[in-house]
């Protein structure tokens, strides 16, 4: 079985020539909202009535639980509002600091291959945070980018002590893709504790300013843009 890197390597090859539109949300995006907005324009998509789109946004502090999701994961039911959302997926924390790029992508013209388009996601944060001189992993059996800590003390099993920075929770629908990734720019890494993040125990998470990067989210942005263009194709502004 071919690992998710060697599968992102296929996908990439395979971006359609048509600028997806790149758009970033100005202010919190209420969840809901976003959901909403992002159903309708991936059935526009499906459909063939409007291009693809990237949409970046920030929310205020708020819990999703994917369809994996484990009721015991949920540490603090009250501290925030709880979504259950469509995508994939276990509990994960959005809130502002957080840059959440969710993606709508006609898989069905580009790849129909849903581990391929989850491996390419991977890529694109990694080379983003490359980009930053920090060195972002994937593991085989965890969907997500991780960074190493030896800075840490190892966890309780023994594991060397590493820590999730971004994450990855995806939904399709005729083939067209919805929900997206999440980057931890500057948020309050506190907020986390209320869940168990993607069910992990063991590992915690990281931003890039606990990594000591003073970076601003019009920073990231910047990247994340170049570096989706690389693996996905050319974007344009609506």
């Amino acid at each position: 079985m071919k690992t998710r890197e060697a599968l992102a390597e296929l996908f990439l090859s395979s971006a359609g020539s048509a600028p997806v539109e790149w758009v970033v949300a100005e202010g919190l995006v209420g969840y809901d909202d976003a959901v909403a907005e992002m159903e309708m324009r991936a059935g526009l998509i499906a459909d063939g009535l409007a291009r693809e789109r990237v949409w970046l946004v920030e929310h205020p502090p708020l819990y999703t639980a994917g369809t994996s999701a484990r009721d015991e994961d949920l540490i603090a039911p009250d501290r925030f509002p709880v979504h259950r959302s469509g995508r994939g997926g276990q509990f994960t924390y959005h809130g502002p600091g957080q840059r959440v790029a969710y993606v709508m992508l006609d898989l069905k013209r580009r790849e129909p291959d849903l581990r391929r388009f989850v491996a390419a996601l991977e890529s694109w944060l990694i080379a983003t945070l490359d980009g930053f001189n920090i060195r972002g992993e994937r593991r085989e059996h965890r969907v997500g980018v991780w960074v190493r800590r030896p800075e840490k003390a190892a966890g309780p099993s023994g594991a060397s002590a590493e820590d999730k920075i971004a994450a990855i929770g995806i939904r399709v629908r005729r083939w067209v893709s919805f929900h997206g990734i999440s980057l931890n720019v500057e948020p309050d890494l506190s907020h986390f504790d209320g869940i168990v993040p993607c069910g992990v125990s063991e590992h915690g998470v990281t931003s890039l300013v606990d990594l000591g990067l003073p970076l601003t989210m019009a920073d990231v942005d910047a990247e994340l843009r170049a570096q989706f263009e690389r693996i996905f194709g050319p974007t344009i502004v609506p």
